[in-house]
């Protein structure tokens, strides 16, 4: 329904501000334009399915993982290996927990050991081979022939260099054909010098075993002991420095702890080449196995270097006492003491050697003492030695060995008195008091025990006192002989115990499984994902472009829109003309664009006052031209005229005439040579093949078009056709470029503002909205001119007979093909609509 001229609720109840201006985005016609270019998206993801080909095909580089599992258990008591017991640590390496497992993830990537894995396996020789497109990254055993450097000759880094087969152990070396460098990397020093210039070194065939000599490379081939399974037509090598290849290796690597048993770790590389990533992953752990063994038997070789130390000066001294002993048999004749006490010199014996034993142990708890003091644990002997095994003093120890080389470290970066210094001192401190506090304990313990064995021997010697002073010297002698024979007896055993160890000590890293190539499926890329993103993306790009034309378009592109904005009643929706002329209703009296400005027709009398009695005066304008203001006068003039109503079609667009040329009348006078004086009004009108239609063309252009428009001459014109004519349609000027519509208002009886489709600019409605709800403007009426059919239904439904309502009715149309959304949103009704 068409709201009435009289309608005040739209006006008094819209806000002002909303009157004219459109909403930011249209979902609706956003996606009926993503309907509307479908072939683009078809060609996009044709376009985008052969880019992830291709991508994955020949450009995709896979990287694979590989892992080893390991058990990092520590049942032996070292100096060198963390503990338990230490906890303080944490603060030096952020972490809690398993201290053992964290001491061998920091060795597994730390620079040292991967450093030594690179210098000794030569990982900085990268081996891979070129195809038409696409390179491939090899594993070292791949290659039919290893490059062996010449590390005394400067080699030039990142510089890749070709090997082509030649057939009988023979290869061609090709260089790049710029890029040589005189910037050259010494392996030895793990440095760089500058040399000479030189010339591009010429492409030259090897053997096996021969040296290829350049001013920036010397190397040669050694052969493959294993033969590869795959034969290459080249082979590119790249050498790298030290540090770039432990940087790149450090950051592949990745430790995990097993949730449940914490001293299951989980070591994993990742690399371009599946074998590559096995091999480091195997060799890396069998390294750090040795090197753990070795740490774990330097304090087990110390011991033993130091207990056999002892063992020689005991071995003198008891060489000396056997001699004085041998002696006083031999010339005293002692050896047969009668009424010997046999019982007081073996309790004597027994607590003379427990003593020496105690003695030994105060020795070597001194040895211990001095090292701790020193700082220098490399030197640091066993506890056992002095005869205990105390973790809590192990962890001490080596959470002070990790503690000055932590605080060493960070000395390079804060200041002495820094707060980090600071702390690192406190712990450091801490850890030497519970370490001194240990040693105490067993001092204490040890002198308490000498102590009380004094005693016992003191009063043992009471019950010798009788004996004469010659079987006295001779017991003593004797005594001082079992004494150190007790000593050197201990020590042997201790030196035994600690060569038992080391002949049985085992590495405390065990291989659960190692690394192995089972066929594993690269982690990255992603093939599919990537394939959905690359068609994605092209998808992407036209809804993109479509959104972005969405957001820039500033023209009224739908009905919906347009009644959103205005409260403006619409009389009626023009659909397309495909006619060369614009006399539509004469030319196709039956198709459903005359049927639609047929409702226009009747619409109209809601915009008009019944009471005036006389010709009715209906002005078509628009904002700009070009918006079919000229199209409407004509066939709103031809259908009213059809309808036996007296019409004149007045073509007061004085500044552009057109209406002359579509009905073939000579526009040599017109309005603006009567607005002149220069004819009469018979002279300007003109007789057209409508009985009841005459037009009255604009005549040549005036120089001053707004003065006649506005003078009192044209008003009399128009009152004068008013009692001549039914209806007078006039029209004018557009109300965008010039003010004279706007005057001509007063005297008209209805007035009709055309809006094109995506043509008209959105901006340019929201003047004549706001001049029609400030009541500035009467009976005014909106026409949607130019629809496309091809959109779907054009919201004209219930405004008239509308446009896309009507096709496949009339005779013109009888080949009409109602859209796809139309036909679907039909048959959907027609299905909810069955009783």
């Amino acid at each position: 329904m068409i709201p009435g001229k009289d309608d005040k609720v739209g006006k008094a109840d819209s806000p002002k501000e909303k009157y004219g201006v459109f909403a930011l985005f249209d979902v609706e016609h956003f996606l009926r334009r993503i309907f509307k270019n479908w072939y683009w998206f078809v060609f996009m993801f044709f376009i985008g399915y052969i880019i992830a080909w291709v991508y994955s095909k020949y450009y995709a580089q896979n990287v694979f993982s590989s892992d080893i599992s390991v058990s990092t258990s520590n049942n032996t008591a070292s100096f060198l290996q963390p503990t338990q017991a230490s906890q303080s640590i944490n603060f030096i390496w952020g972490q809690t927990g398993n201290q053992d497992g964290i001491f061998l993830k920091k060795m597994l990537l730390s620079r040292s050991h991967n450093e030594f894995l690179v210098k000794e396996l030569d990982l900085f020789v990268n081996y891979s081979t070129k195809g038409l497109i696409k390179s491939t990254y090899l594993d070292k055993d791949d290659s039919p022939v290893f490059l062996q450097i010449d590390k005394q000759h400067l080699q030039q880094v990142n510089y890749p260099i070709t090997l082509l087969p030649k057939g009988g152990g023979a290869y061609e070396v090709v260089l790049p054909e710029e890029g040589e460098s005189t910037y050259l990397y010494s392996y030895l020093g793990e440095s760089f010098q500058n040399i000479a210039a030189f010339s591009r070194p010429a492409n030259k065939i090897i053997r096996i075993n021969e040296w290829y000599n350049s001013p920036n490379l010397r190397f040669r081939l050694i052969p493959n002991p294993v033969s590869p399974t795959i034969k290459l037509d080249n082979i590119i090598i790249n050498l790298n420095t030290v540090n770039e290849s432990v940087n790149e290796i450090v950051s592949t690597i990745g430790v995990e702890f097993d949730k449940e048993i914490n001293s299951i770790m989980v070591i994993s590389k990742r690399g371009y080449n599946l074998n590559s990533t096995v091999n480091f992953l195997n060799k890396s752990i069998a390294e750090l196995q040795k090197k753990r063994l070795a740490d774990k038997n330097i304090v087990n070789k110390n011991t033993e270097i130091y207990l056999q130390g002892n063992l020689d000066i005991i071995r003198k001294k008891l060489d000396s006492s056997a001699a004085v002993l041998n002696y006083l048999k031999t010339s005293e004749k002692l050896y047969n003491i009668k009424d010997r006490d046999e019982k007081s010199l073996e309790k004597i014996k027994d607590l003379e050697a427990k003593k020496a034993d105690l003695i030994s142990k105060i020795s070597s708890l001194n040895t211990i003492k001095n090292t701790l003091q020193s700082q220098n644990f490399d030197k640091m002997i066993g506890t056992n030695a002095a005869g205990f095994e105390d973790g809590l003093f192990s962890a001490s120890v080596t959470e002070l060995k990790a503690l000055y080389t932590k605080r060493a470290e960070m000395a390079l970066i804060y200041k002495p008195n820094s707060e980090p210094m600071k702390e690192v001192n406190r712990l450091i401190n801490e850890s030497r008091m519970g370490a001194s506090n240990s040693l105490r304990s067993y001092y204490a313990k040890y002198y308490d025990e000498i102590n009380k064995i004094d005693r016992q021997v003191a009063d043992a010697n009471a019950d010798l006192s009788s004996y004469p002073e010659k079987e006295r010297k001779y017991l003593d002698a004797e005594r001082g002989y079992n004494m150190i024979e007790s000593t050197y007896n201990s020590l042997l055993g201790r030196q035994n115990e600690t060569q038992m160890r080391m002949a049985t000590n085992q590495s405390d890293i065990t291989v659960i499984d190692p690394a192995k190539n089972l066929g594993q499926h690269p982690i990255s890329p992603n093939i599919k994902l990537a394939k959905i993103g690359i068609i994605s993306g092209m998808l992407l790009l036209p809804v993109l472009f479509i959104l972005i034309g969405e957001l820039l378009d500033n023209k009224i592109r739908n009905i919906k829109e347009l009644l959103g904005a205005t409260k403006i009643p619409l009389l009626g929706v023009i659909g397309n003309n495909s006619n060369e002329n614009m006399l539509t209703v004469l030319e196709q009296p039956k198709s459903s664009v005359s049927e639609a400005f047929r409702g226009i027709r009747a619409n109209m009398r809601f915009l008009m006052d019944n009471e005036d009695k006389n010709g009715k005066v209906i002005l078509v304008t628009s904002s700009i031209g070009g918006e079919g203001k000229t199209y409407i006068s004509i066939n709103l003039a031809s259908v009213v005229g059809l309808s036996d109503k007296k019409t004149i079609l007045l073509g007061m667009d004085l500044r552009k005439p057109k209406i002359f040329g579509d009905f073939k009348i000579d526009n040599k006078y017109g309005i603006s040579n009567y607005l002149t004086g220069e004819v009469e009004i018979d002279q300007i009108i003109n007789k057209t093949r409508i009985p009841n239609l005459d037009v009255a063309t604009s005549g040549p252009i005036p120089p001053n078009p707004s003065e006649l428009l506005m003078s009192q001459r044209n008003i009399k014109f128009i009152q004068e056709l008013k009692e001549k004519y039914d209806f007078i349609i006039i029209d004018s000027p557009p109300v965008g470029l010039v003010a004279d519509s706007y005057e001509l208002m007063k005297y008209s009886d209805a007035n009709i503002y055309v809006v094109r489709h995506e043509y008209t600019e959105k901006y340019m409605l929201r003047m004549i909205s706001e001049k029609y709800h400030n009541n500035e403007i009467s009976h005014l009426g909106l026409i949607y001119n130019d629809y496309n059919t091809k959109q779907g239904y054009g919201y004209g439904y219930g405004y008239g007979y509308g446009y896309g309502y009507g096709y496949g009715y009339f005779d013109e149309d009888k080949n009409y093909k109602e859209p796809l959304l139309i036909r679907i949103r039909n048959k959907v009704q027609a299905l909810f609509n069955k009783k």
